[in-house]
């Protein structure tokens, strides 16, 4: 059976995610979808709206055929490492092909940009230092880099996300020395970080996650911008536990978890650098609420990004020694769900994959999915007793969901 992957959040899953499906299955011909999909915390620094077992459910239901999800080691990282652990996964699965969004539209142009920077690698190195020390975050340090470089319409424009990423998951597969053939399609009409309506369909995660959490939701609809599918598991998932996740909900833990340590505690957390721990326990002394604490916070170094995926490692307690001890390949394929099309290709492939694959984790013992399991515990503290206790028991016991 032809396989064909794709790294996705579905957070949640819109009709832009259904659009991607479509031009995957054509560009590859593929018999089953395989998707890399994040955990509870994602690669912006947030929580994801509903649980991985929801989204896994919006997935299954929309046209994937397997779901395996990205540990939180990669899952809440720069793009270079999230790239690596999604490719791993997917190579280790046996994937034939990769496809993604993009703005660029072909892969020629990354192959170019690849070559190229390859050949200038001391050069581009040389450019990054210099724009660093201007105190521009990192993100913005690369694209100007590559922009003093070379000018030439044959090369990628390393200013637009989806191109950021696409670049990264084919850097990834030439350093793996994968056999994924990577594919791309254009993307239309919403722009990746779009925070309003611009389209009659189509709309960004960012835009539907901001109605939701609008003051006056019940008058804004994101029906025409998602499946049915996933307006009613939305519903369900606030009817059975009684809230969409977002950073506002774990302040008060975020806080205390800032408050409660000195500068050199802080200082251990992955990603805190730059003495920027003084500024963390300064700003959340005079927060009250998430937003408040980022407008504080936020420097012209430090993206809203960054601050995030550091507010995430601080929330979970996460440490440097323990995101940096394997940033090239995942070790393990956590499958969270499958159609019986999935079934088959597992059936028929899973003796040849060169990963473990692991359907529970309480029968796995592993460094990597001990990160998982804390970055599930703490997920689950936006939530009642009750429900808390029902979240955490998926975490350790739920098999995988499957979709007949």
């Amino acid at each position: 059976m032809k396989s064909v992957g794709v790294i996705v959040e579905y957070n949640p899953f819109h009709n832009g995610h259904s659009y991607h499906l479509e031009a995957a299955r054509a560009l590859s011909k593929a018999d089953v979808v395989i998707a890399v999909m994040s955990g509870d915390f994602l690669q912006r620094g947030e929580p994801a709206l509903v649980s991985k077992w929801y989204r896994t459910k919006m997935a299954l239901l929309s046209g994937v055929d397997i779901v395996f999800e990205l540990p939180y080691l990669f899952a809440t990282q720069k793009a270079e490492v999230f790239a690596n652990g999604a490719i791993s996964i997917l190579d280790a699965a046996g994937c034939d092909s990769l496809c993604f969004g993009s703005e660029s539209g072909n892969t020629h142009s990354f192959h170019k940009t690849i070559e190229f920077l390859d050949s200038h690698q001391e050069s581009y190195e040389e450019e990054l230092r210099k724009y660093i020390k201007t105190g521009v975050s990192y993100p913005k340090a690369l694209s100007m880099s590559f922009e003093h470089l070379t000018h030439s319409e044959e090369l990628l424009n390393l200013t637009t996300p989806n191109n950021i990423l696409g670049f990264q998951y084919m850097k990834s597969i030439k350093r793996q020395n994968s056999s994924i053939l990577p594919l791309t399609f254009k993307r239309k009409n919403a722009e990746y970080h779009d925070e309003s309506f611009s389209s009659e369909t189509i709309a960004s995660a960012t835009s539907i996650r901001k109605a939701l959490f609008s003051d006056d939701c019940s008058s804004v609809s994101i029906d025409q911008y998602v499946p049915s599918t996933t307006n009613n598991l939305l519903k369900e998932y606030i009817h059975h536990y009684g809230i969409l996740h977002q950073w506002e909900i774990y302040w008060p833990y975020l806080q205390f978890r800032i408050l409660q340590c000195d500068p050199m505690e802080l200082k251990d957390i992955y990603e805190v650098e730059e003495g920027i721990e003084n500024r963390l326990i300064a700003a959340a002394t005079e927060s009250n609420c998430f937003h408040e604490f980022m407008e504080k916070v936020k420097t012209k170094r430090y993206t809203r990004t960054r601050l995030q995926r550091i507010c995430t490692h601080i929330l979970t307690n996460t440490k440097k020694a323990e995101m940096q001890q394997n940033q090239e390949k995942a070790t393990y394929l956590r499958l969270l769900g499958m159609t019986k099309k999935g079934k088959e290709y597992l059936n028929k492939t899973k003796h040849h994959f060169s990963l473990p694959l692991v359907s529970k984790v309480s029968s796995f013992k592993n460094a990597e999915i001990r990160l998982d399991i804390k970055a599930a515990r703490i997920y689950s503290y936006g939530l009642t007793i009750n429900s808390k206790h029902e979240l955490l028991h998926q975490e350790y016991r739920q098999p995988p969901i499957y979709i007949d």
